[in-house]
């Protein structure tokens, strides 16, 4: 089933679309920081946020204005909310499945689509995954942001029976578009992906599963798959002169709580 927005999963642990994000009062037809509630949460668009996934290998959460916020529809700090405005199109490639290739230029920086689907708890998400076998296609992506006081907050999306063009995106492991987390009506993110570099008319659009950009070393504690999640992995076949031979691989999702 086709969805431009999230949904609630299964399990109905999580609504992405309840409203719990107060709005704000600014009167302009766009809002600008300091004087904006919602900017003030955290970058904005004309910041770094569009930057940091190649300068520092993950992305940083953007949060926009709301269906609460007094300002106008034109603000510049609404974006993501308006949805797909390119031209893209699904394909069948000769390896990887189906795929998704853009049908007009796209400049670096360029919102391009959301990564849209079920929000599912982790017990649910955990539970899908168990139940898959090795031939089953895995459209469930586990997005993890580290807050400064250690805390994680995890995200599980999965547009296996309700999502948009994104569940057709496939990983490389030198894509031309990143991740970022939007939020707009409340904490629970909108998976938003924007040009990592200009894209030509044609070419295939890829992400790196894993959150990273351009394969950037993860850190020293990152899990290290053993032999036997080795054998369970699937292979990359993205071609890139830094391809990993493997699609990331997620061992939380495998484990018992």
């Amino acid at each position: 089933q086709y969805s431009p927005d999230s949904v609630a999963g299964a399990d109905g642990e999580i609504d992405p679309t309840e409203i719990t994000f107060p709005g704000c009062s600014c009167r302009s037809s766009s809002c600008a920081a300091p004087e904006c509630s919602c900017l003030c949460r955290g970058d904005n668009y004309s910041g770094p946020c569009l930057r940091a996934a190649e300068q520092q290998g993950f992305a940083r959460p953007v949060f926009e204005c709301n269906a609460l916020c007094q300002c106008s529809e034109a603000c510049q700090n609404r974006l993501v909310q308006r949805g797909l405005q390119l031209r893209l199109q699904v394909f069948r490639t000769p390896r990887k499945g189906w795929g998704v290739r853009t049908l007009e230029h796209v400049p670096q920086g360029r919102f391009v689509c959301e990564y849209t689907g079920e929000v599912l708890g982790l017990a649910e998400a955990r539970r899908r995954m168990q139940a898959q076998s090795p031939q089953d296609s895995n459209y469930i992506i586990a997005v993890r942001e580290h807050l400064h006081n250690g805390r994680v907050l995890e995200t599980f999306v999965d547009p296996t029976r309700v999502g948009n063009v994104g569940r057709f995106l496939n990983h490389s492991c030198e894509p031309n578009l990143f991740m970022v987390p939007v939020r707009v009506d409340s904490m629970v993110p909108r998976l938003a992906l924007f040009a990592a570099t200009d894209i030509p008319a044609g070419e295939e659009l890829c992400y790196d599963y894993s959150g990273r950009f351009h394969n950037s070393p993860g850190s020293s504690r990152e899990h290290k798959p053993s032999e036997e999640e080795n054998r369970l992995r699937k292979p990359c076949y993205c071609g890139s002169p830094t391809c990993a031979s493997f699609l990331p691989w997620d061992s939380s999702l495998f484990s018992t709580p």
